[in-house]
């Protein structure tokens, strides 16, 4: 919201500087983001008029002007822009002056012909981005005033940064009951009268869907004169509030909407067919804007039609085709409410953002619409003429909101803000806010104002009370409260040192979206039901996840295309699937990793990363657990991974995770090369882990012994270990893989595995008796549940 303090001191003038008034609106929650002069500085700008103008005998698209200034003998100035003409007032920087950028006027020859200043453009002067011609000023300009101090253009323009529970902010009249709450003083506003009807002109009026519009207020005006022009007054309001003027029917609309905070529009009467309609679209129903772009309507999407087809996208912006234009001559004024839950997120799917749908999605006043049209009506009239009609109300009271008063009990103000608000200060500063008050046994029974849609709780006029009280003058006191301190458990699942343990690995920590493209999804998950978000940020973010891969995968394609070939990254958050429950929130880990497996480098060759270093990684983050032996990599296909390099880990059977190369087509897909791999775990399976333990450290030898075994291809090496360490259990201390072999010399469709048993006792040194018999166990026990022998 960017507005003029000149324009907010119409209303309200307390008796404070600029720079106190602006700490007091952002000490109130609203805050200041930027403040600007009207204009950018320039100096030795006169107001002038043409007295003559002639052609400059040696350049044709140059005049010579003689310019009155008040001051003695007219100057003489050569000028090229095409709309001179004498008679005009117009701003002159006389020889001396500076413009915006540091431009210093000074007497000139142009083709021979001396001249002494220069006739000014809006944009030569910083008040416009493009001028077509010089700027033509009223014919009550004064003639040799200043033209900074006529117009005011040291002004500072506030620009606020609102949060959206604030709408009722979004407007002068808003402005000023906070600051005259503020400040304790009274509010000025425009005076506003009902204007008399000179015809009886009507259109009909059918509310068709009263849930989203339960108020529509309009006013036929006949006759305007399509030549009027917006008054600079009018014009420069509209700048400085950061909105171009147009023509006098939509500048007096955009000028109503910054000054009472209600969005109107103006619709040319000629182009309606029938009467007004306000409904949801029809399938199929398309609607070309003001903008130019033709949108298809959602169906869900409040329209107002005549009775042919959609006139406007309601709350949002007007269609082309019934569009004020230079040529009309009758209008119909609208002014309407709409609620909030009816236009909320509906620009954003067409890819708007409009003042008034900013408006209408935070909340306008419901009972403000008829004070709006009456003074857009004045100004019309004022301004362009014409013959105004009836005002025709139509309005479906159950669908209004209804203003729940709330009780406020003094105890519990103290307890909130902790100190002591008088009884009648309270009342004072609540009654300023616009609020009906009436004193109760308890306190007080509170009725906000119609357009305060935020306060909803006693908490919420304790908040107002705090605001224009003064946060600054809330005592500062020690907190006191008794707690039990609970240390965390020490065998669960640490996320700061799975972090670090990552971290260390090469890895670097992602945080994205939770929610993400639909299609995206649908790649990683298909089939999988997702939460569709009711007010999404985009198209693309229109659903919850249900893996950390999305983002995940999303991150390294991005950072892929800008030449990044080595990607580590990892990210911690919360999943979000539907179950029969409801929506589950599950926290989870993910990681993702591609490239070589260490940094380019002199003293090592180029090694593609593979499946296991990825299930390194997951190892050793699963390591604090102190139950590493529970978890099993165990083969198995996910629609996102490839068929032959994915496992789904499991902890004690329940699975956890899993881990994999991206499936090839997904790949290609993304324009990602084809060894990236990625593993998922939840954090709830991992919530349990074990104690480290003392266990005594050995005072005799151990011993090694190396066998090499065959066993069938199909034979994990998880079941290889597991029968060893059952049958050697009590002596076995290590057990080594140090080779595995494939190929000739040995029968087809079996492979050797080279193991190195470490042996040791904790009573005594170990005989080559008891270790041979150790082996002859072990042999046995492989022969007979894995049919394993040992390779000659």
């Amino acid at each position: 919201m960017r507005f003029s303090e000149a324009w907010l001191r119409e209303w309200v003038n307390p008796p404070v500087e600029s720079r106190a008034l602006i700490d007091q609106l952002s000490m109130a929650g609203l805050e200041v983001d930027a403040v600007a002069p009207a204009a950018p500085h320039f100096e030795g700008v006169r107001i002038g008029q043409v007295i003559e103008v002639k052609p400059h005998p040696d350049a044709s698209k140059l005049k010579v002007c003689t310019v009155d200034l008040g001051q003695g003998e007219p100057l003489q100035i050569i000028c090229g822009a095409a709309n001179v003409a004498a008679g005009m007032r117009v701003p002159v920087a006389i020889a001396g002056a500076c413009l915006p950028g540091d431009l210093r006027i000074k007497r000139a020859k142009l083709r021979g012909i001396e001249s002494f200043g220069m006739i000014c453009s809006t944009s030569e002067l910083g008040l416009a981005e493009s001028a077509d011609g010089i700027w033509h000023l009223p014919d009550d300009a004064p003639i040799g005033e200043d033209l900074r101090a006529w117009l005011q253009l040291d002004d500072p323009c506030i620009t606020l940064d609102l949060t959206p529970d604030r709408g009722d902010c979004l407007s002068i009249a808003g402005l000023a009951r906070e600051v005259a709450a503020i400040n304790r003083v009274s509010l000025n506003p425009v005076a506003i009268e009902p204007v008399s009807p000179v015809h009886e002109g009507r259109v009909a009026v059918e509310l068709l869907a009263p849930t989203a519009c339960p108020r529509y207020v309009c006013r036929v005006i006949r006759g305007i004169d399509p030549h009027a022009t917006t008054p600079l007054w009018l014009r420069e309001r509209l700048r400085r509030s950061g909105l171009r003027a147009i023509s006098p029917v939509v500048d007096v609309t955009n000028y109503v909407m910054l000054e009472l905070g209600q969005p109107l529009h103006g619709f040319d009467l000629h182009r309606l067919d029938g009467g007004i309609r306000v409904r949801l679209a029809e399938p199929g129903e398309m609607l070309r804007l003001l903008n130019g772009e033709q949108i298809d309507l959602y169906p869900d999407t409040l329209v107002i039609a005549d009775h042919q087809h959609p006139v406007a996208l309601a709350g949002i912006m007007g269609g082309a085709d019934s569009a004020v234009g230079l040529e009309t001559r009758d209008i119909l004024l609208e002014s309407a409410f709409f609620t909030p839950q009816a236009i909320s997120g509906r620009a954003r799917r067409y890819g708007l953002h409009t003042d008034s749908s900013h408006r209408f999605e935070r909340g306008v006043d419901p009972e403000l619409q008829i004070r709006a049209i009456e003074r857009a009506t004045q100004l019309i009239l004022e301004i362009a003429g014409g013959e105004p009609g009836p005002l025709d109300e139509s309005t479906s009271p159950d669908h209004l909101p209804r203003r729940a008063s709330l009780e406020l009990r003094p105890e519990r103000i103290e307890q909130v803000l902790g100190l002591y608000i008088p009884p009648e200060t309270v009342e004072e500063v609540l009654g300023r806010l616009g609020m009906d008050i009436e004193r109760i046994e308890q306190g007080w029974r509170v009725t906000p104002p119609s357009a305060r849609f935020d306060l909803l709780h006693d908490v919420d006029l304790i908040a107002d009370l705090g605001r224009i009280h003064g946060y600054d003058r809330i005592p500062v006191t020690q907190l006191g409260l008794a707690f039990a301190p609970q240390l965390p458990s020490e065998s669960a699942f640490d996320l700061n040192r799975a972090r670090c343990c990552l971290v260390e690995r090469g890895f670097q920590e992602v945080i994205t979206y939770s929610f993400v493209s639909p299609q995206m999804q649908a790649l990683i998950a298909p089939g999988v039901e997702t939460l569709a978000l009711a007010n999404p940020i985009s198209a693309e973010l229109s659903v919850m996840r249900t893996s950390l891969w999305v983002g995940l995968l999303q991150t390294a394609a991005y950072n892929r295309a800008r030449q990044m070939e080595r990607i580590r990254i990892f990210e911690i958050g919360l999943r979000f699937r539907l179950t029969a429950d409801g929506l589950s929130q599950t926290p989870g880990i993910g990681a993702l990793a591609m490239g070589p497996c260490v940094p380019e480098q002199w003293g090592q060759s180029k090694l593609r990363l593979d499946f296991f270093d990825l299930k390194s990684d997951v190892e050793a983050l699963l390591t604090p657990t102190g139950s590493l032996d529970t978890f099993r990599f165990i083969p198995d296909k996910h629609p996102a991974l490839h068929p032959g390099q994915c496992a789904r880990i499991e902890r004690l059977g329940q699975p956890v995770g899993w881990i994999g190369m991206l499936h090839p087509a997904l790949a290609d897909r993304l324009d990602l090369p084809g060894d990236v791999f990625v593993f998922e775990l939840d954090l709830h399976p991992l919530t349990s882990g074990i104690l480290p333990r003392y266990r005594q450290i050995s005072r005799y030898p151990a011993i090694r012994r190396d066998l090499a075994i065959l066993v069938e291809q199909g034979i994990s090496y998880e079941a290889v270990e597991g029968c060893i360490r059952s049958a050697a259990a009590g002596l076995l201390r290590e057990l080594i893989l140090f080779d595995v072999y494939t190929g000739p010399n040995i029968p087809p469709a079996t492979k050797s595995l080279a193991l190195g048993l470490v042996l040791q006792s904790n009573d005594q040194t170990l005989t080559d008796e008891q270790v041979d018999a150790t082996l002859a166990t072990v042999l046995e026990r492989l022969d007979a549940e894995l049919g394993a022998r040992l390779r000659d």
